[in-house]
């Protein structure tokens, strides 16, 4: 379940972050790089703060 949680916030996060790249600034990319790279720092570290957070308010793995 919080593999399914976790793939759909991050999922808006990229399509709203291109939204509004497109129709309020283009530095929204910013927001869509630091996805990328938080998710790229967790595939080698294995924490993830959104992780975190979705556990700790109740999401069971």
């Amino acid at each position: 379940m919080l593999n399914t949680y976790f793939r759909v916030i991050v999922g808006c996060f990229i399509l709203l972050s291109v939204a509004l790249a497109i129709y309020v600034n283009i530095n929204w990319l910013w927001f869509t790089a630091f996805i990328g790279v938080n998710m790229i720092q967790s595939a080698f570290t294995k924490w993830c703060l959104l992780e975190s957070i979705l556990l700790k308010l109740g999401v069971k793995k």
